[in-house]
């Protein structure tokens, strides 16, 4: 009996935990989501079938790869990263900076665009668990950002949509575009419904002058224990008057990419994710190799792929995405952009920056 008592008070904290723990979003009502194309008998489905190995022998080969730790996973040294100039506002140039992982912010046409701004410490909703960041640090302060126009998110995984940072941001967002049903999230943690736009697939919305559209992605959604794909997931095309943009969001390799390409390229440049891939989820994340033809199939020119040098998600070298990325995009003639975290990157000039700084 006092077994019993005691599995039952860990089951009500647990649940409790999840319920009420902010951290964990909210699940969207139905009627929220239901009218989408993408969604059918409960959840939200991938174009084509897309599932990741959840088999006991995969679980296991997990467990035992989790032990090992083989490889490099991190850097030995906190990664270098350049001071982030709060550039003076509008700029006449479209230009992009990277702050590791997806986090990215797009300065176009005098607009302010922060994409995936995840900018905890680690990809967690508990402070200290799911590994540090590998800078240790953001090369800049968040009070110190300027006012952000609008903020893109692909979807609500912690390691591109965080609690935390939300809260530092909300004074300095006017705008969120997000897939159907995070909102939901966004709303949970105190963020005004009218300044939240959610998108389905092939939507499009005018915004201060931009085209922002939210297009196809394959991938997958959930903050808890209960709400896998209970939200949309998407990639994002951002078009200004010169300069028309790409954001893949998380994805794996698919036909999507081919038709993106054929409905908003050409791309002055692609955020194209590499790394966190593995076999036992190749639906859901692309290798390098791949990211280098769904590049060739948006129809991009510059290429910067994202997704990778803050955080280890997965089980290969942490400097395995951007050297084989470099390598086969060097093969197939894509021009590939390696900025350090903080450097900005102006469009359509050059040179662009190319140096290999992650071996140093």
């Amino acid at each position: 009996m006092i077994t019993l008592f005691f599995i039952c008070v860990l089951v009500l904290f647990i649940y409790l935990l999840f319920k009420l723990h902010p951290a964990f979003g909210r699940k969207p009502a139905k009627n929220r989501v239901e009218f989408s194309p993408q969604f059918s008998n409960g959840s939200f489905k991938n174009t084509i079938p897309t599932s990741m190995n959840t088999d006991l022998k995969s679980s296991l080969t997990m467990i035992r790869d989790v032990v090992r730790k083989n490889g490099d996973l991190k850097p030995g040294d906190s990664l270098p990263n350049i001071n982030f100039p709060m550039l003076d506002h509008p700029s006449n140039k479209t230009n992009v900076t990277w702050f590791g992982h997806s986090a990215c912010m797009i300065d176009i046409d005098g607009k302010l665009i922060l994409l995936d701004p995840m900018f905890g410490d680690s990809p967690s909703p508990f402070l200290g668990l799911g590994g540090k960041r590998f800078s240790r640090g953001l090369p800049f302060s968040i009070k110190d950002l300027p006012v952000i126009d609008a903020v893109l998110f692909s979807h609500d995984h912690y390691d591109h949509l965080d609690y935390g940072t939300i809260q530092k941001l909300r004074a300095k967002v006017r705008h969120y575009f997000v897939p159907i049903g995070l909102g939901s999230h966004l709303e949970r943690w105190d963020i005004d419904p009218d300044s939240i736009t959610e998108l389905d697939w092939w939507s499009e919305v005018e915004f201060q002058g931009l085209t922002l559209a939210a297009a196809p992605a394959r991938h997958f959604s959930g903050r808890s224990l209960h709400d896998r794909n209970s939200t949309l997931w998407s990639s994002w095309i951002i078009k200004g008057s010169e300069s028309t943009i790409f954001f893949s969001g998380d994805s794996g390799y698919g036909p999507h990419f081919r038709e993106i390409g054929e409905r908003f390229g050409p791309f002055d440049l692609t955020l194209m994710e590499c790394g966190q891939y593995d076999h036992r989820w190749a639906g859901i994340h692309m290798v390098p190799e791949e990211t280098i033809q769904a590049h060739k199939d948006v129809k991009g020119k510059l290429l910067l792929p994202i997704h990778w040098g803050a955080f280890t998600l997965s089980f290969h070298d942490w400097t395995d995405p951007i050297e084989r990325v470099t390598k086969a995009g060097q093969k197939e003639g894509v021009q590939i952009l390696t900025p350090m975290i903080g450097e900005t990157v102006v469009l359509n000039g050059g040179p662009y920056p190319e140096e290999k700084w992650w071996e140093e």
